[in-house]
């Protein structure tokens, strides 16, 4: 999020982009950046919006958040909320809960986070919006650049300055002004950076090409080379 964003539609798109399908989506949202003149009030907005979610307990069309597609995914979000925590991170709101079959979790942010921290490194596969300030774009760049994947990432600022900066990142898919686009945009071809992705673009004529065989047909308009032309000669 740059400097001269949008501050309603940041807190809209950044919750929006970490919790839809529990964030148990590939283009989930796993970090947030803000530049440190909006970092304050996007802090305290984000956490009153993600106070509002409601969870989905019997019927789908009821609230906003469903449980986990399995209950152990559970796990691995408590694992990597403990060891934020214990590295000094904040956790302003969510919680995790269970019924026998099932694992829910309300949107979780986190601030004072750091890239030692599991929630950073590694996908966390859940609705957890961990959230760091940066003060120059350069430095805005370097941490989103400093993962192991490149799937999708997003950038929120005036439009032209947007744009220059999502040249510079890393990532197969870049949203302006919103998060998870390559989910509503499905003809604009793309590859995956890092770890990310399993081959060939899925989008775009690439996404349907991939599902062809290739067949070369060769044709002679020479003179054929005869078998002398394969002899090896010794000095």
């Amino acid at each position: 999020m740059l400097e001269g964003a949008d501050l309603e539609l940041a807190v809209d798109a950044a919750l929006r982009g970490s919790i839809l399908n529990t964030g148990q989506a590939c283009q989930s949202i796993e970090r947030v950046y803000v530049h440190e003149s909006l970092f304050r009030a996007f802090l305290d907005r984000l956490v009153a919006a993600a106070r509002e979610v409601r969870l989905i307990r019997d019927d789908p069309e009821s609230d906003h958040l469903g449980p986990f597609i399995d209950p152990r995914q559970a796990d691995t979000v408590e694992q990597h909320l403990q060891d934020a925590i214990a590295k000094g991170a904040t956790q302003h709101c969510g919680s995790i809960s269970r019924d026998p079959r099932r694992a829910w979790c309300s949107p979780i942010v986190l601030s004072s986070v750091n890239h030692q921290m599991l929630v950073l490194r590694e996908e966390t596969f859940g609705p957890v919006i961990p959230v760091m300030s940066f003060a120059q774009e350069d430095e805005a760049v370097l941490l989103a650049n400093d993962s192991s994947f490149g799937l999708s990432a997003a950038v929120i600022g005036p439009e032209a300055h947007a744009l220059e900066v999502a040249r510079k990142i890393d990532a197969g898919a870049v949203s302006i002004n919103d998060c998870g686009l390559t989910t509503l945009v499905s003809d604009v071809e793309k590859d995956s950076f890092g770890e990310s992705g399993v081959g060939q673009s899925r989008m775009g004529e690439a996404g349907l090409l991939r599902f062809l065989r290739k067949k070369a047909l060769l044709k002679q308009t020479g003179e054929v080379m005869a078998i002398e032309a394969f002899r090896v000669t010794r000095p």
